[in-house]
């Protein structure tokens, strides 16, 4: 049953993954991969937070078929490492260096950044009386 939630989930992602980044690029074009990065970074903050929120500490007590359909399915199949890493290859094959760096820059910086803002405002919850 594990798999079965995993593919579910999966899929509900990729298809969050596919309709944010095709809005974003269509409002702000595709120059620079924003909707990669929006993607992996509220995805971090997403699994951070969920992560602490129904951990053994956590306020919520979630199954495991529920994280796994949550963690590995919905938000593995919604984040984006590797079209993160072939939008970087591109702009760097293109002469677009700086940009390439600031994309590596600002995924690896803000991606751990939401990671932590989403455990620390589960923390907070947890802790609220």
């Amino acid at each position: 049953m594990s798999y079965v939630v995993v593919i579910l989930g999966g899929g509900l992602g990729s298809a969050l993954r596919f309709a944010l980044s095709h809005c974003l690029a269509a409002r702000y074009g595709n120059t620079f991969p924003l909707g990669t990065l929006v993607v992996n970074v509220s995805g971090c903050m997403l699994i951070g937070f969920i992560a602490a929120i129904s951990g053994p500490d956590g306020r919520v007590a979630l199954g495991t078929q529920v994280r796994q359909f949550l963690m590995i399915g919905i938000l593995g199949g919604y984040t984006t490492f590797s079209s993160f890493s072939l939008h970087t290859l591109a702009l760097a094959r293109d002469g677009a260096w700086w940009l390439a760096g600031l994309n590596i820059l600002l995924s690896v910086a803000l991606c751990l950044a939401g990671v932590w803002l989403g455990a620390a405002t589960a923390q907070f919850i947890n802790h609220w009386k």
